[in-house]
């Protein structure tokens, strides 16, 4: 591009700044998401009660699964490794002296309950091909 001509394109912006766009009558055309716009006349508002509702066509989730309990190993080990250190962090909050033996058998407890969650975890993926993604 030279130039000249690039000097003629900027004149042309300058000269025509300000100009309102002139639209034709056609209605603008519809996304392609169908929850966006409804199949609505032209100048018919966009209401709530003009939307479909998946509800209507008779799809109901099914109810998720109940969460699933720790075996009773895995539930103490979890207890020590959050529990332990809420209870000494309770105890120097409310400014309460614990005898000497409760305190090393908290810090036993944390330390055995991260011991026994990280020996516990599996050695091997689920399946030899597998790299870890779920969907």
């Amino acid at each position: 591009m030279t130039e000249s001509d690039e000097d003629a394109r900027w004149r042309e912006i300058v000269e025509n700044y300000g100009e309102r766009v002139e639209l034709g009558d056609e209605p603008p055309p519809a996304p392609a998401d169908p929850w966006l716009a409804p199949d609505l006349s032209p100048g018919e508002p966009v209401t709530p009660e003009s939307r479909e509702d998946p509800a209507e066509e008779g799809f109901v989730p099914p109810a998720p699964p109940p969460v699933p309990r720790p075996a009773p190993p895995r539930l103490v080990a979890w207890l020590g490794l959050f529990g332990a250190p809420l209870l000494l962090l309770a105890a120097v909050v409310t400014q309460v002296r614990l005898p000497a033996l409760l305190t090393y058998g908290l810090l036993a407890w944390f330390v055995g309950g991260f011991a026994f969650l990280v020996v516990s975890l599996p050695n091997e993926p689920r399946d030899p091909g597998d790299d870890g993604a779920r969907l």
